[in-house]
């Protein structure tokens, strides 16, 4: 692992580090994260999305295991 270092604005650090406060987490964290997905190395991510895509295409619904396309959704409005 390697350490980064970076340069930003003081009232901006002190804000990001607030918000990663409120939400439990830090801002190293935050930063990681958003590294991960920007240089597309979170796997775990990924998969989840391809994972609930593909249980969106075979999901069914009701006793006759009926299949809903979303425009037919938004047609019995």
């Amino acid at each position: 692992m390697s350490n980064l270092t970076i340069t930003v604005d003081d009232d901006l650090l002190r804000r990001a580090r607030m918000r990663a406060l409120a939400q439990g987490t830090s801002v190293n964290a935050v930063l990681r994260e958003f590294l991960q997905a920007y240089a597309g190395g979170n796997v775990v991510h990924k998969q989840a999305v391809e994972q609930l895509i593909e249980l969106s295409c075979t999901a069914t619904s009701g006793s006759g295991g009926q299949c809903w396309r979303r425009d037919e959704l938004y047609e019995r409005r």
